[in-house]
């Protein structure tokens, strides 16, 4: 299948780009550690944490970032925040041992997301803070401080701030309405608890959606202080945005090209009748594409400016930046998506080139979907296509210009790595490179298993050389290296 000149073209960081086209470079990569491998940039990742402490710093507030360890497994993002002196998010037991091996103090560890009583046995004398998802956490964190004299150093986090949506309500955090227990347990719980603030964390990307939750939040802490607390923090959660794009228009024109196709109106453009987004009604096409997160030009940088620098409507327009400042509270926030931004890409190998019985034509890669997306989520970015043969495979049917969508390795219909054409110069055959870029957040590990035993990608960490080219190494060599200075700036906790 022939199709426009319709493309999906990902924003690609220099260093990426020059590690594409330089030596060993890809195919030296897949030559050292097998197909199909994610390949990480810990430099991109220190430069994000250095654009976040930027922006922090020039706004005059106390803060702690703290990585989120679950947005990747990798050894070399973990080791890269402790050596710029962040904190890490923690919300497992195997999660805690990778920041503790990394040489992370504990008081530079926070545990966030739901925590059962072992964990919270484990945590409870560790000086790791604490973030409480619920009052049943709160509780047990007072009855472990008491029983064996610890001052746990608790967050605890709230939920029903914001805009809320009556279909979808968080399962996290302790509702805002309930927050006359949260001071009854605090005040019951003694010293056994170092209360040190309030938390939230929200499914959403929009700076304004935080706007309202800190506005919301600021009442709640005055009625800690007038309780006799002393809460100090204020924890924004993570949800920063990448850049996955440098121009939304693309994804404006697939998806138009898109709902003409499914309409009849032009080639269909999807798998299997995949609608991404759309849907038959009123017998017509409604909807939009579900281009998501990839249509984003704006990163996670951008969206701290924003946030610190907008008004609370709530205290009289003055600034986020400014409120906090006043109040001489600390700012904590979790990034990981926007640490891993532009830091990891993912190769894999073009098994064979087919045709369906429908036209279509299918690259089978040696990766299956699962390994490269989020469940229910689909890769709307075109990817980079390395051919490593000089002379060009026969074109597409039709034309040169061919239409392909890419399949992975597993025996089940349903992995289709991509469920959208993207177009190609020329289609690539057996032992040609595909190479995905920005997958290094959440894409690498969060839906990654080893079905069918196939083993799950290995793991490379490059480098830039004196020389101009590449070292490169298997993340678990990854050594570790000497911590920066803390990132929690003017008072810290």
């Amino acid at each position: 299948m022939t199709g426009p000149l319709i493309g999906l073209p990902p924003r690609i960081h220099p260093l990426v780009r020059s590690f594409l086209a330089g030596q060993p470079g890809p195919a030296g990569l897949l030559g050292r550690f097998g197909s199909p491998l994610n390949v990480l940039f810990p430099e991109i990742f220190t430069a994000n944490v250095a654009g976040f402490r930027d922006e922090l710093d020039a706004s005059g507030l106390a803060y702690r970032i703290c990585y989120a360890h679950k947005a990747n497994q990798s050894r070399a993002f973990v080791r890269a925040a402790r050596a710029a002196g962040i904190g890490i998010d923690v919300a497992s037991p195997g999660e805690l041992d990778s920041a503790l091996a990394a040489g992370f103090p504990p008081g530079l560890i926070e545990a966030t997301g739901p925590k059962g009583r072992d964990f919270l046995g484990v945590l409870a004398g560790s000086g790791v803070t604490v973030n409480a998802d619920n009052l049943w956490e709160l509780g047990e964190l007072a009855q472990l401080g008491r029983a064996g004299g610890y001052r746990v150093p608790v967050l605890v986090r709230m939920c029903g701030l914001g805009p809320q949506d009556p279909g979808r309500p968080s399962r996290f955090g302790v509702p805002a309405a309930r927050f006359g227990t949260v001071t009854d347990v605090l005040a019951a719980a003694g010293d056994a608890v170092d209360f040190l603030g309030l938390s939230f964390h929200l499914d959403s990307s929009e700076a304004g959606d935080r706007v309202r939750a800190v506005d919301e939040c600021l009442p709640l802490l005055e009625r800690a202080w007038a309780a006799g607390l002393s809460p100090r923090i204020l924890d924004v959660g993570g949800g920063f945005r990448q850049a996955f794009a440098d121009s939304p228009e693309p994804f404006g024109e697939y998806g138009q090209a898109v709902r003409r196709g499914l309409a009849g109106h032009g080639p269909p453009l999807t798998w299997g009748g995949a609608t991404l987004g759309f849907r038959f009604e009123d017998a017509g096409i409604r909807g939009a594409l579900t281009s998501g997160k990839y249509a984003g030009t704006a990163g996670g940088r951008d969206m701290l400016r924003e946030l610190i620098a907008s008004p609370l409507p709530g205290q009289g327009g003055r600034t986020v930046a400014r409120v906090l400042r006043e109040n001489m509270l600390e700012l904590w926030l979790e990034p990981g998506k926007a640490l891993a931004d532009h830091a990891g890409l993912t190769l894999a190998t073009v098994e064979f080139t087919k045709e369906a019985a429908d036209g279509s034509v299918l690259v089978n890669l040696d990766l299956s979907r699962d390994k490269i997306c989020p469940a229910g989520q689909e890769v709307m970015l075109d990817p980079v296509l390395l051919y490593r043969s000089a002379a060009p495979p026969a074109p597409g049917p039709g034309g040169v210009r061919a239409g392909v969508f890419f399949a992975g390795n597993l025996c089940l219909e349903r992995d289709m790595i991509t469920n959208h054409l993207t177009f190609v110069d020329r289609l690539p055959g057996p032992g040609d490179i595909v190479a995905f870029v920005n997958t290094a957040a959440y894409q690498m590990d969060l839906s990654a298993s080893a079905a069918l035993m196939h083993p799950r990608p290995g793991r490379a960490v490059v480098r830039a050389d004196a020389a101009g080219g590449w070292a490169a190494h298997a993340d678990h060599e990854e050594a570790r290296e000497e911590a920066g200075p803390c990132s929690t700036s003017t008072s810290p906790s």
